[in-house]
């Protein structure tokens, strides 16, 4: 088992109420399976996209990177401007 600090930016962190939580999970893991568990454990997070923008420890990633315990995780919704 590990723990990701899992990170939720703009309406992703309005969606479930928080900015960050701790998450457990089994290792090894990657992106992907980060973003399943959140979005069958932690309410609200359903509506999260099951493909979204992410990053581990502030560097942009493909959902099939691999997580490691203690690593922060962040998810990013579309960028829009004009």
């Amino acid at each position: 088992m590990g723990r990701i600090r899992l990170k939720f930016f703009a309406r992703y962190g309005e969606l479930v109420g928080k900015d960050e939580i701790q998450l457990s999970l089994s290792l090894p893991a990657t992106v992907a399976e980060v973003v399943r568990q959140a979005r069958l454990e932690i309410p609200g997070a359903g509506a999260i996209p099951e493909r979204p923008l992410a990053a581990v420890n502030l560097r942009h990633v493909q959902l099939d990177a691999q997580v490691a315990d203690g690593d922060e995780v962040a998810l990013l919704p579309p960028l829009a401007g004009g």
